[in-house]
């Protein structure tokens, strides 16, 4: 096999993919710390057609050099805003009928394999600090919290790495309905 290369990669123009149908998929940073994070966070939207990324509280927003280190230009292409108050943001959105999706470890939570996106639903995945997590607030108002299982020794992942999981899994369910 011979790798790809970069015109084989090319999949569309920025104006191209802002045109582009998205999932009925958004994703809420609650405080998260890294600007490094928030640029892979990008990424990873764009590959997946996310509809949005909300970017609250301490979430430092583009134009950073930071975020763009790891965004590579992914913070032009993904719909991208910012809301001061996460738990805020996420009410409201849960008003408009967001079906609410925190990824966190908590009792009672859905083990992210089996997660099973339901035909005409919107998701909004929400991801918390890279320390203290999701707020308890937002969890409490959550429609469901799905849950990476952690098997060694280690009990959590980087938050950019966790997120695309979840994004994967969720645009991969919803590419299906």
């Amino acid at each position: 096999m011979k790798k790809k290369n970069i015109a084989e990669l090319t999949n569309c123009s920025v104006e191209e993919y802002r045109e582009a149908e998205k999932l009925p998929f958004a994703i809420l940073l609650d405080n998260v710390r890294s600007m490094q994070n928030v640029g892979s966070i990008l990424r990873t939207s764009d590959a997946f057609l996310v509809k949005e990324v909300v970017m609250a509280g301490i979430t430092g927003i583009p134009p950073h050099k930071e975020i763009s280190k790891t965004a590579l230009g992914a913070e032009d292409s993904v719909s991208w805003r910012y809301a001061e108050d996460a738990i805020e943001e996420c009410a409201r959105m849960k008003a408009e009928g967001w079906t609410v999706c925190v990824l966190e470890q908590a009792h009672g939570s859905i083990d992210l394999m089996d997660f099973a996106a339901a035909e005409g639903m919107k998701y909004l995945l929400v991801v918390g600090n890279e320390v203290s997590g999701v707020d308890q607030r937002i969890v409490d108002m959550a429609d469901m919290i799905l849950e990476i299982p952690m098997r060694g020794v280690k009990h959590s992942l980087n938050v950019a790495v966790s997120a695309g999981m979840a994004i994967w899994r969720i645009a991969s369910g919803l590419e299906k309905v």
